[in-house]
């Protein structure tokens, strides 16, 4: 058996989904910096963490960020964790592997040596665009990998089955429309995930 599968809600934009994800005891919840419905400023990521910290891990998400704005999140924001394209680290200063979630999307060259855990997603985030679990459940053979595009309650015990990854990360497949989320479907979300992982 699996042990229980970690689970990520991104791009949470107000206090009733964040307090949901957290009776659902989630793993993760993620707050999106780059341009998307789900954008924050630092402030308003701020009050929307703050009930958060040191019950789930607090995930700066970004996209292709510049020096500056890393900097900036991490002194301001101080995130449990910073997600970020694997290849954007090559343009910036040492960042400490564990505040790291780097993202390799499919199809990329693979890294010479594979960080302790990825997300794995498809060419587009938040585009709920499924991932390609063929080639995700080859590299969750290498690494812890958090397996996001597309997924949903419908599709979560199937990919669980299916890559056997280490985490599911969700977010527009728990929304009622663009950057806003359902609670109702948050819940059903971590249902299925857990019944996934406890069945495999």
């Amino acid at each position: 058996m699996m042990t229980p599968v970690w689970i990520k809600v991104c791009g949470l934009t107000d206090a009733t989904a964040v307090s949901v994800a957290l009776e659902q005891q989630v793993d993760a919840i993620g707050f999106v910096f780059a341009p998307s419905p789900r954008e924050l400023s630092i402030d308003q990521a701020l009050r929307l963490a703050e009930p958060a910290r040191r019950k789930a891990l607090c995930v700066a998400v970004t996209l292709h960020p510049s020096e500056v704005l890393v900097s900036t999140l991490l002194q301001e924001f101080q995130p449990d964790l910073l997600q970020l394209d694997w290849a954007d680290l090559a343009s910036l200063p040492p960042l400490d592997p564990a505040r790291i979630l780097p993202v390799v999307r499919q199809q990329q060259i693979p890294p010479a040596h594979w960080p302790a855990r990825i997300l794995f997603e498809g060419p587009r985030s938040g585009a709920g665009v499924t991932a390609d679990w063929r080639q995700a459940a080859q590299v969750a053979r290498a690494t812890d990998l958090v397996l996001a595009g597309g997924l949903s309650s419908d599709n979560v015990a199937a990919a669980i089955r299916d890559v056997r990854p280490f985490g599911v990360d969700v977010s527009s497949g728990v929304e009622s429309s663009p950057g806003r989320k359902s609670p109702q479907k948050i819940i059903e979300f971590v249902e299925a995930a857990r019944r996934a992982s406890a069945g495999v």
